[in-house]
């Protein structure tokens, strides 16, 4: 118990608690490894279920107020204040993934069964997390065969790891009960090739590298050359490609993330094709977010080390980014630009901008967050002259396996409009020819999105923060407005009118 009285003070003090609780559990997941206590996650929800005797005494019945007192089962959980209670349940729904999903719904059902007199707030947390972790409808309130329910679903925190089950799956194991594969054997064992074979795959790997150079150099992208990379290297880098999908605990994680940058930095060689051969954007977002935590510094030279960082674990994530990215994700990615400025613009921001598809919804938030928390104001409107004005100046970092997700031109979609809108409400000041490239890109879309709300807002926006900019542009842009058919065009219109 007493392990687990700084997490419950922060969650009856913390104005946050859910983030400032997971940090703290993440934590104490790297000092446990050297203390004799030992914090995991079943043991603090055995803490939270752990049943007592209390005292309870009924007043709900006024016609008899003295009735006598009597002693019922609780969970500890039970026993908190009901504030503490709804933030702790809040926080087991964010970091869901951490326990065992059976447990999680046993623990929402225990809470709920007290209906009658249960906090609004605990309630509403409960049904929450239990809608979270399992696929329940609440039938089982009314019914009393709980347990055949939980027997028939398979437990992802206790099953075997996907990447084990594919590998079982695979004809060629050395052995059909053990799934390791002949290539996997290979890497254990000393390295023999017949010389022909090792020549032709030399000349391969040479015309191809030649290719992908002049595509680089016609892109504007960063990537040095440098000597070949020794065999040694390549299968080290293949055993830590292994190990990344596999997440086994945090302290692991934390020593293959310094495996990493031993390997990056005793390559000698091409360090971005070391990244590449390693493949770290694959790791789920939890295993990325320890890792960038714990790989940051190494290199005085931004546009070294922590650039490469973000390129190959970070931005292969988000260029194919389609669904809101996850908060841990985000977060890590956050605290790390805070620290790499300039990494951030050249491996994150002017790559996800200029991402083939364009940027979509997901994409703009990621990058607004960047913006808002990371980068200086004079940071941004330089970064934002660079982007529309300096097509030679666009240069990005990226893996040469991820170039075909980026071109050098700026394809604008409607999410690129609400970014910029974004931006200029950071009270960002543009330049003069920033703000002339934007009219003209206005004047490109407006037929093409002239029912697009976003569009509007952007304009308006625009109108607002740039009026004197304007003034050049006046009938241009009244032109390309008048084309728009939006809540806002009769607002832009009239402002301007007034510039």
């Amino acid at each position: 118990m007493e392990a687990w009285v700084p997490l419950f003070d922060i969650f009856l003090n913390s104005p946050c608690p859910e983030s400032e609780a997971s940090l703290w559990l993440q934590q104490s997941f790297n000092a446990s490894s050297t203390t004799t206590t030992t914090i995991t996650t079943n043991s603090f929800l055995s803490l939270l279920t752990r049943t007592s005797d209390a005292i309870v005494i009924d007043s709900s019945s006024s016609s008899s107020p003295s009735s006598p007192p009597h002693t019922k089962r609780v969970m500890l959980i039970q026993t908190l204040p009901n504030a503490v209670q709804s933030r702790i349940l809040s926080f087991l729904t964010f970091e869901r993934q951490r326990f065992c999903s059976r447990d999680l719904t046993k623990l929402a059902r225990k809470v709920l069964s007290e209906s009658e007199s249960i906090d609004f707030w605990v309630m509403k947390g409960a049904r929450q997390l239990l809608d979270t972790v399992s696929d329940s409808n609440y039938e089982w309130v009314s019914s009393l065969n709980l347990d055949s329910e939980e027997d028939r679903v398979e437990d992802e925190f206790e099953s075997m790891p996907s990447w084990l089950k594919d590998a079982a799956r695979i004809n060629d194991s050395v052995l059909p009960w053990l799934p390791i594969l002949a290539d996997e054997l290979n890497l254990r064992m000393p390295f023999s090739t017949c010389g022909d074979d090792e020549d032709s795959l030399v000349g391969v790997e040479k015309d191809e590298g030649e290719n992908l150079n002049e595509v680089a150099k016609e892109m504007n992208i960063v990537h040095p050359q440098n000597d070949p990379i020794s065999p040694e290297i390549e299968k080290k880098a293949a055993w830590l490609k292994m190990q990344i999908l596999m997440f086994e605990s945090t302290l692991k994680t934390v020593s293959l993330a310094n495996e990493i940058r031993e390997l990056y930095f005793e390559g000698g060689g091409d360090s971005l094709t070391v990244l590449g051969l390693m493949e770290p954007w694959k790791a789920d977002d939890e295993t990325t977010s320890i890792l960038i935590s714990h790989l940051s510094g190494g290199s005085e030279e931004e546009l070294g080390w922590p650039s490469h960082v973000l390129c190959s674990i970070v931005l292969p994530k988000l260029l194919v980014l389609e669904q809101p990215a996850s908060r841990v994700l985000v977060t890590a990615t956050i605290e790390y630009c805070k620290l790499h400025q300039r990494a951030a613009e050249y491996a994150l921001l002017f790559p996800l901008i200029l991402r083939i598809e364009g940027v979509n919804n997901p994409i703009c938030d990621v990058i607004t967050r960047i913006v808002k928390e990371c980068l200086h104001q004079a940071h941004v409107s330089a970064f934002c002259q660079k982007l529309l004005c300096g097509k030679d100046e666009r240069k990005f970092i990226c893996l040469p396996c991820h170039q075909c997700l980026v071109s050098n031109e700026v394809v604008w979609t409607e999410s690129l409009f609400n970014l910029f809108q974004n931006i200029l409400n950071c009270n960002i000041h543009l330049t003069q020819d920033s703000v002339d490239q934007l009219v003209n890109r206005v004047q490109e879309s407006a037929v093409r999105l002239l029912k697009s709300l976003k569009f509007g807002k952007f304009l308006l926006c625009l109108v607002n923060k740039c009026g004197p900019l304007l003034k050049s542009h006046k009938l241009s842009l009244t032109e390309a407005v008048e084309h728009t058919d939006t809540l806002v065009t009769k607002s832009i219109l009239s402002k301007l009118a007034s510039l």
